[in-house]
């Protein structure tokens, strides 16, 4: 979903993932009291999330990291790799972790969010992630992903084929996407470029479609992995 074109989107799907159910019901009183954001079901193991999901359909799932059973992590990786599973998956985490971030966004969560994060962050996340747009804790920073890259770029070997897909970019393209890897959404990006929204949006989504990436997040790591932004 989006909200791009719509002014009162929704309401959006979520469902609840943590072990913990007292967190689980802090969450959704916390969702619940949003007109757009509905809690249509709960899990508290990566298993459960996964059966979940087929059955429930939501937009959004948030997922915390250490269950047992199977992680969120682990859970995440099938999720995104389930064609039958439509969902973001917005990470909520207490542990600030530079290890836990890079293996979310290598799973393919759309997000992360730290347990304390204020409750009009989580609000304002589950959205995001249900328009389809990329969600990092603001005390998640750039160096911290910059940093994380260039550690597996410097053990990988080089590969031309990244800087191949760049090139058929065309030079809008490229503009928009440094925007976004710098964290602008897309009515930033607009601003920034005095375009549309619905310009950029198509932008955006040319980008993901000739680099062969499936979200802002990953259009993110991209651009730190070419080396295109630095810290």
């Amino acid at each position: 979903m989006t909200t791009d074109d719509q002014t009162n989107p929704g309401p959006f799907r979520v469902l609840l993932v943590d072990d913990q159910e007292l967190v689980r019901a802090g969450i959704g009183t916390i969702l619940e009291a949003q007109p757009d954001l509905t809690v249509v079901g709960e899990a508290r193991t990566g298993r459960q999330a996964i059966s979940q999901a087929r059955a429930l359909q939501p937009d959004v799932i948030c997922m915390d990291v250490q269950m047992p059973d199977m992680d969120g992590l682990e859970a995440t990786r099938l999720i995104v790799a389930d064609p039958e599973i439509r969902a973001g998956v917005l990470i909520l985490t207490t542990f600030h972790r530079e290890d836990y971030l890079v293996e979310a966004l290598d799973a393919g969560a759309s997000g992360f969010l730290l347990k304390n994060s204020r409750p009009e962050q989580l609000v304002e996340g589950v959205r995001s992630v249900a328009a389809g747009d990329a969600l990092l804790a603001p005390e998640v920073t750039r160096a911290v992903i910059a940093r994380a890259v260039a550690g597996r770029r410097a053990e990988a070997a080089i590969d031309d084929a990244p800087q191949g897909r760049l090139a058929g970019l065309t030079e809008r393209e490229h503009e928009v996407l440094l925007l976004v890897a710098r964290g602008l959404a897309n009515d930033e990006i607009a601003a920034e470029l005095y375009l549309g929204r619905a310009t950029v949006k198509t932008h955006v989504s040319n980008i993901l479609t000739k680099l062969g990436l499936r979200d802002r997040v990953q259009a993110v790591v991209f651009a730190y992995e070419q080396g295109l932004v630095r810290h």
